[in-house]
């Protein structure tokens, strides 16, 4: 299976666990990821909020070079993956800018949490894994990006997704059911508003502790750092200790590779050992 793989910026800095832990896995099932040539920045909220016109440029450029690649291509990013299928959906009803190259009619848009999640991936994971997850207790947090809105992302059931949870099932994990999976943890508030990511991620923490979860587990790079910056700067008096945060790669790896996955560990905030050592997992 060869897919094009768009890494995005976060994979180079504040994202480097998820985008590390996402090739190591593809390495694992067999799935071939071969790299757009010359890639550049998604725009992210900041192009799109500014030009329409320059964020489905950049869009537009790096599907000309997975169309040249693969059929489909998959990204670790959300925001990467939203902002690829808007400009996708956008070329596929009004073409593409004209000198944005060729893009194929058939490509997919893809975030790598659809990948690891479809039936036939699920029992190669389950086939792949070491050990299990010991029933480790865990919400999932989604975020904005990868579930709306849904007729861009084709997610189907936006307000209540399922991907993360199914695979975390598959490895052994007890997912929580909580009602904050997809709220907003403040984005790239958290520079000119940070007060405002505090307060929306002590939010989760309290939600997530009432519900009776051991850790975190999300997919997103902004929103695993604004999680994480608790740890640094707690608002006194405002949650409980805070949990650990991992991507759902890392756990995916954790049960695959487990020495791998604690190489990811060592970089995280938020020390996960002493759950990890609870669940006989270290």
């Amino acid at each position: 299976m060869k897919i094009a793989y768009y890494p995005g910026c976060s994979a180079h800095g504040t994202g480097i666990e998820t985008d590390q832990s996402t090739r190591e896995l593809c390495r694992i099932l067999g799935i071939e990821l071969a790299d757009l040539p010359d890639w550049n920045c998604c725009g992210a909220s900041s192009a799109h909020v500014v030009s329409s016109e320059l964020a489905l440029g950049l869009n537009a450029r790096n599907l000309a070079q997975a169309s040249a690649i693969a059929d489909e291509v998959v990204t670790p990013c959300p925001a990467c993956f939203n902002r690829m299928a808007e400009a996708n959906h956008h070329i596929k009803q009004h073409g593409a800018p004209e000198k944005a190259g060729s893009i194929k009619e058939n490509l997919e848009v893809r975030h790598v949490i659809d990948l690891f999640s479809q039936k036939d991936m699920l029992k190669k994971i389950a086939k792949a894994a070491t050990r299990g997850l010991n029933g480790m207790k865990v919400v999932t947090y989604y975020g904005c990006l990868t579930s709306r809105p849904p007729e861009i992302t084709g997610a189907k059931n936006p307000e209540n997704p399922t991907e993360m949870d199914v695979i975390l099932e598959t490895l052994g994990a007890e997912v929580i059911d909580w009602p904050l999976k997809t709220q907003c943890c403040g984005g790239s508030l958290t520079i000119p508003k940070d007060e405002i990511v505090a307060n929306l991620s002590n939010q989760l923490y309290e939600m997530a502790a009432r519900a009776g979860a051991e850790a975190i587990v999300t997919h997103c790079a902004m929103c695993f750092t604004n999680l994480e910056r608790q740890w640094a700067n707690p608002v006194e008096g405002e949650h409980p200790e805070p949990l650990p945060v991992f991507y759902f790669t890392e756990l995916m790896m954790l049960a695959m590779d487990p020495a791998k996955a604690q190489a990811h560990f060592r970089r995280h905030l938020s020390d996960p050992n002493p759950l990890l050592s609870a669940r006989g997992l270290s």
